[in-house]
């Protein structure tokens, strides 16, 4: 199957399924014959990883939080230009979980920065670069904590309070809310019924970017 390129971003808060959802994808992609790269934010590069590590593990403590948004954008950008773009004009398609939306839902609704300061730093970092389509996952925060817990050791973000996490959601619902490339999907239930939501969605927007 002959189609160009198209960069697909996973999103959501902790806990909706994005490994799975992501496993849909990339099998997807597989059976509709089609090359991919599959990545992941914070991360993605040797330089991105170093950072994921820095961001994730509970003995970094408390970073700033501006400090913080600077260590994604700094991962992003490198991501970027290492990883995603270079695919993409091989003809690949690239699937990533999570990328700028996270961070608006995170530094921006978790933490309390300023949604315009964000923006003025994704400009920068990024010129304009945006996902051709953005899966938001999207479940009760109860829920997803849930499924954390059942998980075992929680990461740095893991471990925060309830109220963050509807923080997240809730800009997670104001991101989704803003673009035509945005899909929102239902991450209740079981992984087949969600996996035939995604493999649903898919295949619309595929059939809108022949």
């Amino acid at each position: 199957m002959e189609t160009s390129s198209r960069f697909i971003t996973i999103e959501g808060a902790e806990g909706v399924g994005k490994s799975t959802c992501i496993a849909v994808v990339e099998s997807w992609l597989e059976g509709q014959g089609l090359s991919y790269v599959s990545t992941r934010e914070p991360g993605g590069t040797p330089l991105g990883e170093k950072l994921r590590a820095l961001l994730l593990d509970p003995a970094s403590g408390t970073i700033d939080p501006l400090a913080e948004l600077m260590m994604m954008f700094a991962s992003r950008a490198q991501h970027v230009s290492e990883v995603i773009k270079p695919a993409l004009a091989l003809g690949q398609w690239v699937v990533c979980d999570r990328f700028t939306d996270s961070t608006y839902a995170y530094q921006g609704g978790g933490r309390g920065l300023s949604m315009e300061v964000i923006r003025q730093i994704e400009q920068v970092a990024l010129q304009g670069f945006t996902p051709d389509l953005t899966l938001v996952l999207d479940l009760p925060v109860d829920d997803g904590l849930e499924r954390v817990a059942n998980r075992g050791e929680r990461d740095r973000f893991e471990r925060e309070e309830r109220v963050f996490f509807e923080r997240v959601r809730n800009a997670f619902m104001q991101r989704a809310a803003w673009g035509d490339h945005y899909r929102v999907i239902d991450a209740s239930g079981t992984e087949k019924v969600v996996g035939s939501r995604v493999r649903r969605t898919l295949k619309e927007f595929l059939g809108s970017v022949d």
